[in-house]
């Protein structure tokens, strides 16, 4: 059954429309046309699309109860479409989705009850079934918050999900799910702002289709340290490199243009852009994460706090295009160890003052939305390897307690907080230290700023889709098209040692199986073991023939990963250590004999020193090395070629002497990837990032300084450095290369 709702046209002016079902009645003033939202049967400014959206969020916001602005404050945890796909399964009228009559479009009764008896307006949305489902959701949540109060939509936001599925085919005039891109590491690898700008046009429609009006990106931390598990959703480690990326790919999520704009380059096609980590997060004390208690610290041995805001100060907030700024920012969970000038305290970036009040606001002038990350009003776990609450330096303090501390630090908004009451209580805490007119004052401060992001974008004239324009628009072959040339784009050609590529098609192709151990979720959960083969042989079947007896072949090719870890072990703990291990970007076991002798960061209740020095860390896929040698020893001389996937740097110098050719590449479809090693293609792609020649050097590098290992130096004689990459001519120079290219910093 479609939904009952209608549309009303404005003569020079924008279609409203609204659900049948909400009691929201069309006022007409002057000839024109306004949805009654709070059904007082007047036309209330807030309701008038004439007056700009700054003048209408203020009166909106003086209409609020404090229950709901606290509401407008929250963002809610991951959510499915239906809800049973989801981390945590919604359900329906009492059960689980499969046992009940619901559509997949139905809202689970968690949505229902956030939506309706929290005031929340704010949703994370993560799977959805099909795009088509996704727009019948929405509508479905739209027409019931339209009927709630004021009527204030909802500004649903989604994380990344572009990303490309390896193993999919790509066909030139055939659709997918949603359009397929390298990841953000692989966008900076191409080193084209006006690719990255392409592709933030391309996700806003189709994020707008999906129902979706705000983006949780672009992370414009830079990755000064290799480790760092999340360096692949960043544009890596080079201020310039990522400021113009950062600035690129925002102009392209929030700019609305021709009919689809209704002022100063907002509109109908825009995406509000929450741009992440600030003050940067690429920092963590030996690349450890904050997203656990072993990785709370960002530290600061070179002095360059200032130069990870870079990105925000230069790109972000100073954007090409007219809306100026990113209209949202999310500080990172990380404490920026001693970097507190005012109060000297070591707490969580959202919790304190002197980042988002002192710099973010006053020296910077952002006054846009401040989202906290998700979850760090919540408990911290018994064990620091546990996913839980990230209340990292307030630990000691009631829940309600780490809500008025955010709020007064000048953030805006809870993310990953469903619930109402922490706010409504931590209001009631500012009543009794400031008085009732202060914090009142506070609270709309706060409304207006998430008003202007839904008013901005359209959404209270009209929050509906059309189910099947939405299906016909999102994933549509044109966007399919610029995904798959901007991941051709982004694969980097690190050897090519005597030309061996390209290999012509109908030659006869060896690739080994690659064994995967066994490893665990964000969330603990065990993922088994397996064996299997890294690249979809029908694709490859397209190219060359494929055969498992490497004497028939003619070439082979291994596909791995760079190695991986997160700096903590339990094993360690029940062996009687600290926990702390290095994390290794070799594949050999290592052991840390220059990292640092002392920890950097520490709390003053904590007696405990982080170090690792001399431990030894054996990474999950040592088997990659150990599949690469054993492909040699069969292949006998033939040409061995090595894709390395990258989610950040790794040390090649185990087996680069023994391959002819190194594919890097940060996310493809499996057939760019053969695109390139036949010559379908040529490579163009550039290393965001040093590849560092040792873990010495990884070790001795300063986690928040750019471009400062000792690079590797291959058997050709090529430097792994920034900005480096091989075509079919050699090395490549050129205009990005003059731009880019990096004098090597002497410590």
């Amino acid at each position: 059954m479609t939904m009952p709702i209608k549309y009303v046209k404005n003569e020079g002016g924008p279609t409203l429309g609204y659900s049948t079902e909400s009691g929201v009645g069309i006022l007409e003033v002057d000839g024109k046309f306004f949805k009654d939202l709070n059904k007082d049967g007047k036309l209330d400014k807030y309701e008038d699309w004439r007056l700009s959206p700054e003048e209408r969020a203020k009166d909106l916001a003086s209409k609020m109860s404090i229950d709901q602005i606290a509401g407008l404050m929250l963002y809610s945890s991951h959510q499915a479409i239906p809800a049973s796909k989801g981390f945590f399964p919604g359900t329906f009228d009492g059960k689980p989705f499969d046992e009940s009559n619901a559509k997949p479009s139905d809202l689970s009764d968690q949505q229902k009850d956030f939506l309706i008896n929290d005031d929340l307006r704010h949703v994370l949305i993560t799977t959805v079934e099909s795009p088509k489902i996704a727009a019948e959701w929405s509508n479905k949540a739209q027409a019931l918050v339209e009927g709630i109060g004021l009527g204030i939509p909802i500004n649903n936001s989604s994380d990344p999900r572009h990303a490309s599925i390896a193993s999919a085919e790509f066909n030139a005039g055939a659709g997918g799910a949603i359009s397929m891109w390298p990841e953000t590491l692989g966008l900076a690898a191409t080193f084209d702002p006006n690719l990255v700008k392409e592709f933030g046009e391309v996700a806003s429609k189709e994020y707008r289709a999906l129902g979706i009006s705000t983006a949780l990106s672009p992370q414009i931390d830079l990755a000064t340290d290799p480790r760092w598990m999340r360096f692949n959703g960043t544009f890596g480690e080079d201020p310039k490199l990522t400021t113009d990326l950062a600035r690129a790919y925002i102009d392209g999520f929030q700019t609305s243009d021709g009919e689809n704009e209704i002022t100063d380059g907002w509109g109908f096609e825009s995406v509000n852009a929450m741009v992440k980590h600030w003050p940067g997060g690429g920092s963590g004390e030996g690349g450890r994460d904050a997203h656990w208690g072993f990785g709370k610290y960002a530290v600061y041995p070179g002095d360059n706090f200032e130069g990870h805001l870079i990105p925000f100060t230069e790109g972000a907030f100073n954007l090409s295009g007219k809306t100026k700024m990113a209209s949202a920012v999310m500080p990172y969970y990380t404490i920026s160890y001693d970097q507190d000038e005012e109060t000297k305290e070591n707490v969580g970036n959202s919790y304190n003052k002197y980042i988002i009040q002192t710099l973010l606001r006053e020296k910077y002038g952002y006054d846009g939305v401040v989202c906290t990350d998700w979850m760090i009003t919540g408990d911290e776990p018994e064990s620091v390897d546990i996913f839980a609450g990230k209340s990292w330096g307030v630990e000691h303090l009631t829940v309600a307690e780490r809500h008025y501390n955010v709020l007064m630090a000048g953030v805006d908004q809870f993310g990953g907080n469903n619930e109402a009451g922490p706010i409504i209580e931590a209001y009631g805490m500012g009543v009794k230290e400031h008085g009732e007119e202060f914090m009142r004052q506070r609270f709309e401060q706060s409304a207006v700023r998430l008003l202007l992001n839904i008013f901005r974008l359209g959404l209270f004239e009209n929050p509906y889709l059309v189910p099947d324009q939405s299906a016909e628009l999102v994933g549509n072959a044109d966007f399919m098209k610029k995904g798959y040339e901007a991941q051709l784009k982004s694969l980097v050609l690190l050897k090519n040692q005597e030309d061996v590529l390209p290999i012509q098609k109908g030659k006869t192709v060896y690739i080994p199986k690659r064994y995967i151990a066994e490893g665990r979720s964000w969330f603990g959960h065990v993922i088994p073991e397996r064996l299997e083969y890294p690249i979809n042989l029908d694709i490859v079947k397209n190219y060359y023939n494929v055969t498992d007896n490497p004497d028939e072949a003619d070439f082979a090719i291994v596909a791995i990963t760079n190695p991986e870890g997160s700096g903590y072990s339990r094993e360690d703990v029940e062996a009687g250590g600290t926990g702390y291990v290095p994390i290794s970007l070799q594949y050999k076991p290592y052991k840390a004999e220059y990292a640092r002798e002392k920890s950097i960061a520490g709390d003053p209740r904590e007696v405990l020193d982080r170090n690792y020095r001399n431990k030894l860390f054996t990474p999950p896929n040592t088997t990659d090395l150990d599949l690469i040698m054993e492909t040699k020893k069969v292949m006998k001389g033939k040409p061995v070629i090595v894709s390395l996937l990258l989610s950040k740097p790794a040390v090649v110098e185990e087996f680069e002497k023994e391959v002819e050719a190194i594919i890097a590449n940060f996310g493809v479809q499996d057939q760019a990837l053969l695109d390139i090693i036949s010559g379908n293609s040529e490579p163009s792609g550039l290393l965001p990032m040093q590849m560092p020649a040792n873990m010495k050097t990884v070790e001795e590098q300063f986690e928040d300084v750019p471009h400062d290992m000792e690079c590797y130096i291959d058997s050709e004689g090529n430097t792994y450095d920034f900005a480096y990459g091989l075509n079919w001519q050699g090395v490549i120079n050129d205009n990005r290369t003059v731009k880019y290219r990096k004098e090597k910093i002497e410590k």
